[in-house]
């Protein structure tokens, strides 16, 4: 292929994933999936190495680039069958995060796979949203090993009869037809390609699009100096009385390939805040794919300069049966943090302040219904810009839950959501500003908070300064970073997110310029003759 058919083959393959994120959306029947576009889907060749993805969830999607190939390998695919799991420590992220991988086969012969992975706000967990405050992975929810959904083309009611038989209502049934619709459509616009350049064909433009993200990749790596860098950063807490939890890193650069190692990380803890190392492996790609060309490919090929280590037992490397649920969320948002700190030593005017740091995940719930989203805030100051404000930032890239859509399908009312002024870091450019929600129940309901940045703020570089961190409060009293309670009619949730830091001394004389008060940004656009939000 020369350069312009490479370039239409690669953009092929992302409109297939964003062709099955479109009929996923529309689809579906939750707001957590329809209104926050909390799913993620993409191509994988027939070893399951990553081709293409679309710009969706980056900690879905740097696990399942991590995880597919041991996932696909262990399966005897059969033409028309789908596979669904979600146990994370074969290839998932938390037990929420449900996957539906299929196989494209073309006259008889296995050519790639399409996948979507999309959050469900019931995944049977001992709390509402199905995000608990938990100790085991089974308090987390009903567990999927690797199975087989779908058969010859037909979904198989007896798996989906055992799924649902865990699961509190039967919203979440739209839900996995929504995940098989958007796969069938995958097959079918992947088939078209296949056909288009025969398998020879298709083949070998996978191998040349390999080979040049990885050229596009060692070029980029090639701007950081050869050495080691050494960062450090801590979770507030587990949730079950552990604080302060160190994240070390040392990074190795050598030769336009980098190794990030994260011995010293403190062991797996009793909370859940433990993660596969597939979801560590996310963030880590999440940052170098961050200092890649725009134009650089969702492939294999691009991620192949990078590898990791962390100890097995350790935070980022937890064993079964620790809990992970806010592995995938909010130590996924730390790694971020601390490679960007490492980053930092060797690439001072490229590398930003920290961000929000957390996700500020709220689960709730009571007498048929069950509610989960996450919450933006301030994202760090650069060399040369302003952070945005109440955004999400990094490892999610959801939207906020529209307060009409909330309020239709839950018993609650959003009393405020407003800007959190002044909470970013000051500096020569300020951070961006965290958010403000409330919420006001009008029945009773149980309610999880998992979050972060509440102990230890977003810090700031250069001379910046770090944000104000996060609070939590119900009737004004403020809760734990991390808790699972009860509330009755009346009771007024509020949630103040963190701001990002601020980046480079202030100088008093020229001041500074606040940030970009926006709330939430849309990553798919409408149908043409619709408003982009």
């Amino acid at each position: 292929m020369d350069v312009i058919e490479l370039g239409i083959f690669a953009s092929r393959l992302s409109a297939v994933c964003d062709e099955m994120g479109a009929v996923l959306q529309r689809s579906a029947f939750s707001p957590n999936i329809r209104e926050r576009l909390d799913f993620s889907c993409a191509v994988f060749d027939a070893e399951g190495g990553l081709c293409a993805q679309a710009a969706h969830i980056p900690v879905h999607l740097g696990s399942m680039a991590y995880a597919m190939a041991g996932i696909v390998a262990g399966i005897d695919w059969q033409e028309g069958d789908m596979i669904v799991l979600n146990d994370p420590y074969l290839g998932g992220t938390h037990l929420p995060d449900v996957t539906v991988v299929a196989p494209l086969f073309h006259d008889g012969r296995l050519q790639a796979f399409v996948a979507n992975r999309a959050h469900h706000a019931d995944i049977g967990g001992h709390t509402p949203g199905s995000m608990p405050l938990s100790r085991t992975l089974a308090e987390e929810g009903l567990i999927i090993p690797p199975t087989r959904l779908v058969k010859a083309g037909e979904p198989d009611e007896a798996v989906l009869d055992h799924i649902f038989s865990h699961l509190r209502g039967e919203e979440g049934r739209g839900d996995f037809a929504a995940q098989i619709s958007a796969n069938r459509t995958g097959l079918g616009r992947l088939a078209e390609l296949v056909i288009s350049l025969g398998e020879a064909g298709f083949a070998e433009a996978l191998r040349e699009l390999n080979a040049y993200g990885e050229r596009l990749a060692r070029s980029a790596l090639d701007a950081i100096p050869d050495g080691e860098y050494r960062f450090r950063d801590v979770m507030d807490d587990d949730g079950l009385g552990h604080t302060d939890i160190p994240i070390e890193l040392t990074l190795r650069v050598d030769r336009h390939a980098v190794h990030a190692d994260f011995t010293g990380t403190a062991a797996q803890v009793a909370g859940n805040i433990n993660c596969p190392l597939s979801v560590a492996a996310a963030a880590v790609y999440y940052v170098f794919r961050c200092l890649m060309p725009a134009n650089t490919p969702a492939c294999a090929g691009s991620f192949r300069p990078i590898t990791l280590h962390a100890p097995e037992g350790c935070l980022l490397n937890a064993r079964r049966p620790a809990a992970v649920a806010a592995g995938n969320v909010e130590t996924s948002s730390r790694v971020v943090d601390v490679v960007m700190g490492a980053l930092a030593q060797a690439l001072p005017e490229r590398i930003p302040a920290a961000s929000q740091g957390t996700m500020n995940n709220l689960a709730m719930g009571g007498a048929g219904w069950d509610y989960y989203e996450t919450l933006g805030g301030g994202m760090g100051a650069g060399p040369k810009f302003d952070g945005l404000s109440a955004v999400q930032t990094h490892m999610t890239n959801t939207l906020n839950t529209p307060i009409e859509v909330l309020e239709r399908t839950c018993p609650v009312h959003v009393t405020r959501y407003a800007i959190r002024t002044g909470s970013g870091g000051t500096g020569a450019h300020r951070g961006g500003d965290g958010l403000i929600r409330e919420f006001q129940f009008r029945a009773p309901a149980t309610v999880t908070l998992l979050t972060e940045r509440r102990r230890h703020a977003p810090w700031g570089l250069a001379g910046g300064q770090p944000a104000v961190a996060g609070v939590n409060r119900l009737n004004g009293a403020v809760l734990p970073a991390k808790a699972s309670f009860e509330v009755g009619a009346g009771d007024v949730l509020t949630i103040e997110t963190p701001g990002g830091g601020g980046y480079g001394a202030r100088d008093e004389g020229r001041g500074t310029t606040a940030g970009m008060q926006k709330l939430e940004r849309r990553r798919m656009p409408k149908p043409s003759g619709e408003e982009n939000g």
